[in-house]
């Protein structure tokens, strides 16, 4: 009897075929002596429509909310329905006498293997393939150590759990809100949470009061110190004369070393990284997006085989890998990391409790390098520089600690104290892996201040101090007195929101990337520079969701829930009994509401088909102008349409746009206008059709329609007299 191996993909499905030795190709699958290798493409099977179980849900109608069927029904996805019926098909083969689950080794992928068992009514014995690497080592070691499908019965369980409560709460209040407001507003779980911490700092800015208050700095020539009123100060004065005082009284005099003190400090490797913090850094050092950094690491992990699973929540590799440490430092023992790894490999491995440890692995251990021979110009400069950043990571944890002896001392000019750091180096330890070559980040990126900008007034710059002898004197050769002003909190970072949503519980490593690219997606956040912030609709989708599903709190809960339930400890029916609870009280609450929406990217173009206002969208081709009326599906560009036809004024490149007289060039600084084809005086439009055009320009409310109608009035005022 031959074993029948569902993949995730066709990519992974082939390599997993290869190594197999199933030779044998066919449309749908591969086929070998002992083993049939198919694949899913993602999700084949879903959670049924609301109009799977009654068709007048297929209009959406406030009053039949909420849905909440007795019992949650599978289908097969439209898009993928060849390929199910292929996996279906194999299924009913009486030479395959197992299955042997090949997707993704997490609670997605398992939900995607098993759903697809559910609808094809698969019976026979199944195994589970749980392997952290895509090399033909990890499968065949793998394949060598299957695991009891059983054994994963609660991480089905709580894949089951997240995505029916993702469904009765998502679709309850989204459809609630749009039909109650005649607007597109979306909620859920995760995604209103992680919304209201966006709108909170957004309320802290707002309602921030910047204060002015001075620092007090005395120059000692080779170095600086800072004015403090005691320990523990910060060294803020919030008084104007008190600060000019202190200066005035300190300028020219002398100080004295009032207290000298030097402590040797280390600061240890920073730990592996876990999908989380790899996003983060990522966002930090390269300014990608954590959906970026997804898409670029699964591509090193499955294509290029030259990291460990992805979607991993640890930062701790456990015992059983410690043996293949050498060889995966001998793997990358190449071009700018040739150095570092083999002044490693010389010895022994130094290994440690803070990288390794059992207890702090859940289903899969950190990212680090595979022992796949690497080809770095086979990289992508997006995949070069993501495993610039994994490989030193990697590197670093097998380095002695930072070293450095970092010197303090307080002078005292009279009353007054003035105090100051230096540091001095004693062994790079760690930072050696950062400093060499071209690495994404130096090691002075270490000192940098919190992510989030937060102010620090105390603060010192990095500095040598001179050899200094308590009771020394020292002459002030200056002492000013400087006006700054408390700073707002920041926007969020994509890093920064990541690490609070980690914090709150909110989502998983695997799901956090799609939750930001969700609410950018339907506007109701966005991205500047590398900032994120909430939209006019945002703002409004906040006010007018349930304050329930905004609290972090709440969803936190839930993911720990779900957490229990994988381990087997939890309780599914409770859970889902609560979760339906939930939809139908939220729901209700929204009917009773009495608030309204206004559409904040409403713009003065009108529809041409009904009249109505056009709303200004965003999507993936670019911004566009729909029509407000969700009844009418009239849609059209919002991008200007550049020829290479130039003003005749300005000689910048006009847009081609339609009018009630036809097509016609336009140019928006100097708002000339020249219809299209007119030959006759150049391409100039003459006195007629300047004359439609102002009558078309004055009938369309474009926001440029009143300045065009004047200037062009004007002009022909002008020709007349």
């Amino acid at each position: 009897m031959k074993s029948l191996v569902l993949a995730e993909k066709p990519s992974v499905a082939k390599e997993i075929a290869r190594v197999l030795g199933c030779g044998q190709q066919h449309r749908s699958y591969l086929e070998g002596p002992n083993y049939v290798v198919t694949w899913a493409l993602g999700h084949l099977v879903t959670l049924s429509e609301p109009e799977d179980y009654d068709p007048k849900y297929r209009t959406w109608n406030l009053e039949e909310l909420p849905i909440l069927p007795d019992r949650m029904k599978l289908k097969v996805m439209k898009e993928t329905s060849g390929q199910f019926r292929a996996v279906a098909q194999l299924c009913k083969r009486s030479d395959l006498g197992e299955l042997i689950i090949a997707t993704d080794a997490g609670r997605e992928g398992e939900l995607v293997a098993r759903w697809i068992m559910e609808l094809v009514g698969w019976r026979k014995p199944f195994k589970r393939l749980w392997i952290s690497s895509q090399t033909d080592q990890a499968i065949r070691d793998g394949f060598r150590s299957l695991k009891p499908g059983r054994q994963y019965d609660a991480l089905y369980r709580s894949a089951v759990c997240r995505a029916e409560a993702d469904w009765l709460i998502g679709l309850n209040v989204t459809r609630a809100l749009t039909t109650k407001y005649d607007a597109q507003l979306a909620a859920g779980r995760v995604q209103t949470p992680t919304l209201s911490i966006l709108i909170e700092r957004e309320r802290e800015i707002r309602e921030f009061q910047p204060k002015p208050y001075w620092t007090i700095s005395a120059d000692f020539g080779s170095f600086q110190a800072q004015w403090r009123e005691k320990d523990g100060h910060d060294g803020r004065v919030w008084d104007e004369a008190q600060a000019r005082a202190v200066a005035e009284r300190v300028s020219g005099g002398t100080a004295k070393v009032a207290k000298l003190n030097t402590v040797e400090k280390s600061e240890p490797f920073p730990q592996a990284y876990d999908l989380t913090e790899l996003q983060r850094d990522a966002n930090k050092k390269l300014g990608f997006s954590a959906k970026t950094t997804s898409n670029v690491l699964q591509k090193l992990y499955e294509q290029h085989k030259l990291v460990t699973y992805p979607r991993t929540d640890s930062r701790y590799i456990s015992s059983d890998i410690v043996p293949t440490l050498k060889g995966r430092l001998d793997s990358i023992a190449i071009g700018p990391y040739a150095t570092l790894a083999r002044k490693l490999l010389r010895g022994s491995l130094p290994v440690s409790k803070r990288f390794v440890d059992d207890n702090k692995v859940s289903d899969h251990h950190a990212i680090i390098p595979t022992d796949q021979y690497v080809n770095l110009s086979a990289l992508s400069n997006d995949e070069r520089r993501l495993y610039d950043l994994i490989v030193r990571r990697f590197i670093a944890l097998f380095y002695p600690p930072y070293r450095y002896d970092e010197t303090s001392v307080v002078l005292s000019v009279g009353s007054d104290h003035f105090h100051a750091k230096g540091r001095i180096e004693k062994d790079a330890g760690w930072r050696e892996v950062y400093a060499s070559g071209n690495s994404n980040q130096g090691a002075e990126d270490w000192d940098d201040a919190s992510e989030e900008g937060a102010e620090r007034a105390d603060a010192q710059p990095s500095q040598r101090l001179p050899e200094l002898a308590a009771g020394q004197s020292l002459p002030v050769k200056a002492c000013r007195a400087k006006e700054l002003r408390t700073q707002p909190p920041a926007r969020y970072t994509e890093a920064a929101l990541l690490a609070r949503m980690e914090k709150h519980g909110l989502g998983t490593p695997a799901t956090r990337a799609d939750i930001i690219e969700k609410l950018l997606s339907t506007d109701t956040i966005d991205r500047s520079q590398n900032r994120l912030a909430p939209t006019g609709k945002g703002t409004q989708l906040y006010e007018l969701v349930v304050d329930d599903l905004r609290s972090p709190d709440m969803t936190a809960q839930w993911e720990s829930e779900l957490e229990r339930i994988a381990k087997g400890s939890g309780n599914p029916d409770k859970f889902m009994a609560g979760i339906r609870e939930r939809a139908r009280l939220w729901v209700d609450e929204i009917k009773r509401q009495n608030r309204e929406y206004k559409p904040h990217n409403l713009t003065a173009y009108r529809c041409p088909e009904c009249g109505k206002p056009l709303k200004e969208v965003k999507s993936k081709r670019g911004k566009s102008y729909v029509c407000s009326d969700r009844e009418c599906e009239y849609r059209r560009s919002a991008e200007p349409n550049l020829t290479n036809h130039r003003c005749p004024q300005c000689h910048k490149k006009m847009e081609l746009r339609d009018g009630k007289a036809g097509k016609f060039f336009h140019c928006r600084p100097c708002n000339v206008i020249e219809k299209l084809g007119d030959k006759t005086s150049g391409g100039r439009a003459g006195k007629h059709e300047q004359r439609k055009l102002i009558e078309k320009f004055g009938s369309d409310s474009a926001p440029a329609s009143n300045s065009l109608g004047e200037a062009l009035l004007a002009a022909m005022k002008k020709k007349d007299e």
